[in-house]
């Protein structure tokens, strides 16, 4: 592929942030999906701070308003829903409102988790045990979700 249909391939594949894509095109001819995903990894762990943390912002909250209104990207929400965010009592919608804002607040970005695989009892879990965090520490570990959620992203749409 060239390096535009490269990017409008792969432009949605980190949370609104076509720039991921941008970048990881500029590591062409890619000798399979592994190197592929790798490039992505490499894209978003070199980029400044300013960008960094603008892509993990782009992340929408976990069950927030803009899920339960449709309004994040088809991915995001097959990921959510597959995790059965979709389908929270009202008590459990009200524990992620209250778990993002806190979340928010304390970091200043969304929580990130790879949902894939996991249910709306592990995200708790998981939320719990990283509100705690300092703030390096937790950004480091929201950058590595995120380069999961691509990881897994990516090898939907691509054969091995």
């Amino acid at each position: 592929m060239d390096p535009a249909s490269f990017v409008a391939a792969f432009a949605d594949i980190a949370e609104h942030s076509p720039w991921v894509a941008e970048r990881a095109a500029a590591e062409r001819p890619f000798t399979d999906r592994s190197a592929i995903i790798s490039a992505f990894a490499r894209a978003v762990r070199s980029a400044n701070a300013d960008d960094r943390l603008a892509l993990l912002r782009a992340h929408p909250d976990l069950a927030g308003r803009a899920a339960i209104a449709g309004e994040i990207g088809a991915d995001s929400r097959s990921e959510q829903s597959g995790a059965g965010l979709d389908r929270l009592t009202a008590e459990e919608f009200a524990r992620f409102t209250e778990m993002n804002t806190a979340y928010r607040d304390r970091f200043g970005f969304p929580f990130i988790l790879a949902v894939r695989g996991a249910t709306k009892h592990d995200i708790l879990a998981a939320f719990e045990a990283r509100i705690d965090n300092d703030r390096a520490a937790e950004f480091e570990t929201a950058l590595e979700q995120v380069c999961r959620i691509m990881r897994f992203r990516l090898e939907d749409r691509i054969a091995e």
